[in-house]
């Protein structure tokens, strides 16, 4: 399937879950056609061996020539070869059409979960976007999986009804007849199924979002008792899942039971009547025996096309989840193209917060909301009246290259443990240096940098997390650092090392001197922590969303009462 290759992704068609599938359709229709296309002769074929079979029978038994049944035999051979050949083919161009469908599904999911940043989870739970991966994805597959036997389907049962008509016109009919009715009978039996499906789904993400909160937070759990809790929610939850999941296979039953039900009840038909017929003579012994080839192999085709309906049903479902978030557009599109000057000051409006390059800058507020609200306009992860050199920060190209907002809800990626940490721009060679400013090389020391990193770093401690990040963040090495708490989950001694090695990682040896600093970078630390203020060259404190003081930590602790109580946290001094 070499000469099959998956093609570039574009822009899908996200109107509608039926729109979606045509347009996964599209993108591999020569792989599709060329699956329908064995697929009809992979059915065909078995379609036409009654009808060799029963000449067979006439021709070479009843009318006792060896040479007939001889050359019939061969015609049968032939059958079967081409039938194993195409059903080989057909099969690999059904895995293929499967593959390429969901992981053209995953990839343009994957582009517009990034695309969508932190605007998915104000809009979506983590169990839903889970769930796409993992189920619609594979449902969406196999609905092009089922293209090819159920083009087959459809054609063998004209075929096999083209054959019984012309050889038999009532029977012809009654296939030609039942096979519609039966569709009908079935079709009523699909809303249900539709319908109770997507209510699973619902509750399936709901448990999935369930489960990645509490080990996101188990140890916090654990620590206030609430692990037993949360672990009846789950398990109630749970019991709402399977209920659902039994309602889903109690219709699927019913629709299993049809197709075999149905089916069964037109070959008994054709079955009686057609051995009616021979008795009176109106049809040959041979045409008997084909006749009862065609009722049996009828299930086949039947059951396929029961089966097309139920996966394109799932299809359907799953296509809507994926719609639903194709559809969805960022809060704050980053389209800008200009570039800030070199040396550029980042400046938010609303607060008045001015950041300088060449400064190590911390920010303490006396509510902790407003600091992280300043940090994501500086970020430009919330709308504001920021400027970068003058420039909106809306019009700034690569924003997120250039000013970077390090949290502690930033997750840790499984994998090398080297691979964790550098970023695809990030040097090695600069690894030691950071590791050493965010006192990380113990976690090095301890486990080595080709060790596996389970996911969200989970085998670390809340403290060792958080120095992983700022490692990680000091790496990437952005124009603007935003750090918001860096060390709240780390004691005391080390929060003093890091606080006062922070500012040489960025700038080498402090002088305090934006004039002698020797770079543009700044760094901007938003933290209570008097450990790390009184490293700063410069501290803003935000009260009410404004910068109401500037200066050192000691000046401001000596002029502004509030600001000492809101960092001592009432302490002596």
């Amino acid at each position: 399937m070499r000469e099959l290759p998956l093609p570039d992704v574009d822009e899908p068609d996200h109107r509608s879950p039926l729109r979606y599938l045509t347009w996964v359709a599209r993108r591999q229709v020569r792989p599709l056609t060329g699956g329908m296309l064995l697929g009809v002769v992979w059915m065909v074929s078995q379609a036409l061996m009654p009808a060799v079979i029963g000449q067979a029978i006439d021709d070479g038994v009843m009318d006792k020539d060896a040479s007939a049944l001889v050359a019939w035999s061969g015609v049968l051979l032939l059958l079967g070869i081409m039938q194993a050949v195409s059903g080989i083919m057909r099969h690999r161009f059904a895995v293929f059409n499967w593959l390429a469908a969901a992981y053209r599904t995953v990839q343009v999911v994957n582009r517009q979960v990034t695309r969508l940043g932190g605007t998915l989870l104000k809009r979506l739970t983590t169990g839903e976007v889970v769930s796409v991966g993992v189920a619609d994805v594979s449902h969406i597959g196999g609905a092009m999986d089922i293209l090819a036997r159920g083009s087959g389907a459809v054609v063998s049962i004209v075929v096999v009804a083209v054959i019984l008509l012309a050889t038999s016109p009532p029977l012809g009919l009654i296939v030609v007849v039942g096979v519609p009715v039966i569709l009908a009978l079935a079709a009523p039996l699909l809303r249900p199924f539709h319908r109770r499906q997507h209510r699973q789904r619902e509750l399936a993400g709901e448990l999935n979002t369930r489960a990645t909160d509490i080990v996101a937070g188990l140890r916090v759990l654990r620590g206030i008792g609430g692990e037993q809790v949360f672990g009846t929610r789950y398990r109630e939850e749970s019991q709402r899942v399977r209920g659902a999941g039994v309602e889903v296979a109690r219709a699927e039953s019913m629709l299993a039971g049809a197709e075999v039900l149905l089916p069964g009840l037109l070959i008994a038909l054709v079955t009686w009547i057609g051995a009616g017929f021979a008795v009176k003579g109106t049809i040959t012994p041979g045409e008997l025996v084909a006749f009862y080839g065609y009722a049996v192999f009828l299930i086949q085709p039947m059951r396929t096309i029961g089966e097309a309906a139920d996966r394109i049903t799932k299809a359907h479902v799953a296509a809507g989840r994926v719609v639903r978030i194709l559809a969805m557009r960022p809060e704050l599109a980053n389209a800008g193209t200009r570039v800030p000057p070199a040396g550029a000051e980042l400046i938010d409006v609303e607060s008045g917060l001015v950041v300088r390059p060449g400064l190590f800058t911390a920010v303490a507020a006396a509510d902790p909301a407003e600091a992280r609200a300043l940090a994501d306009r500086l970020g430009r992860y919330a709308e504001g009246p920021v400027t970068y050199g003058g420039i909106p920060l809306a019009e700034i190209a690569d924003v997120r290259r250039r000013v970077l907002v390090a949290v502690n809800e930033d997750t840790l990626f499984s994998g090398p443990f080297r691979d964790a940490l550098l970023s695809p721009s990030s040097d090695e060679a600069d690894l030691g240096p950071a590791l050493y400013a965010a006192c990380a090389e113990d976690l090095v020391d301890t486990v080595g940098l080709d060790a596996h990193v389970a996911e969200a770093g989970r085998e670390f401690s809340g403290g060792q997390q958080q120095r992983l990040r700022l490692a990680r963040a000091l790496l990437a090495d952005p124009d603007v650092l935003v750090l918001v708490e860096p060390t709240s989950a780390v004691d005391a001694h080390t929060e003093a090392r890091i606080a006062e090695r922070l500012g040489k990682a960025r700038y080498g040896p402090r002088t305090g001197d934006a004039a002698t600093a020797g770079t543009d970078r700044a760094t901007v630390v938003c933290t209570s922590s008097p450990l790390v203020l009184d490293q700063a060259d410069h501290v803003a404190y935000v009260r009410g969303g404004v910068v109401v003081a500037e200066g050192t930590h000691r000046e401001l602790l000596r002029n502004r009462p509030d600001y000492a109580a809101a960092v001592t946290r009432g302490q002596d001094r």
